[in-house]
């Protein structure tokens, strides 16, 4: 693991932004492992968007049919964001983010429609 001095350095000299600036960085079986705050934020992104998978399950099992929830949508959503955000701006890597640009529209789309069907329920 680096220490924290150089980092806090290389941000005092203007080098490095926080957010590149590297929290953990070992070699593991040969290969570095390199941890940022963006990665971090790409780590959460990963984990909220696999994580509505389970929420779907969730419901679904509960109602014995296909279900999928408003919680599926935020989900989606906020992974994809987070994710787009990783890719932009702490990776620079357009494959990113054109592999999350899609998914993002998509569910604000049908994120629109739950909120709008569920309206015209309630009235």
């Amino acid at each position: 693991m680096t220490s924290t001095l150089p980092m806090m350095l290389a941000l005092a000299d203007g080098h490095e932004s926080f957010m590149h600036a590297h929290l953990v960085r070992q070699t593991w079986f040969g290969n570095e492992i390199t941890v940022t705050p963006w990665k971090l934020i790409g780590y959460l992104g990963t984990f909220i968007f696999a994580s509505r998978w389970f929420v779907q399950l969730y419901y679904s099992r509960k109602h014995r049919r296909v279900t999928m929830p408003r919680a599926f949508w935020i989900m989606s959503v906020a992974g994809s964001v987070l994710l787009l955000a990783y890719f932009i701006f702490g990776k620079n890597d357009s494959v990113g983010v054109l592999s999350n640009l899609f998914p993002a529209f998509v569910s604000v789309y049908n994120l629109i429609l739950d909120v709008k069907h569920a309206k015209t329920r309630s009235v």
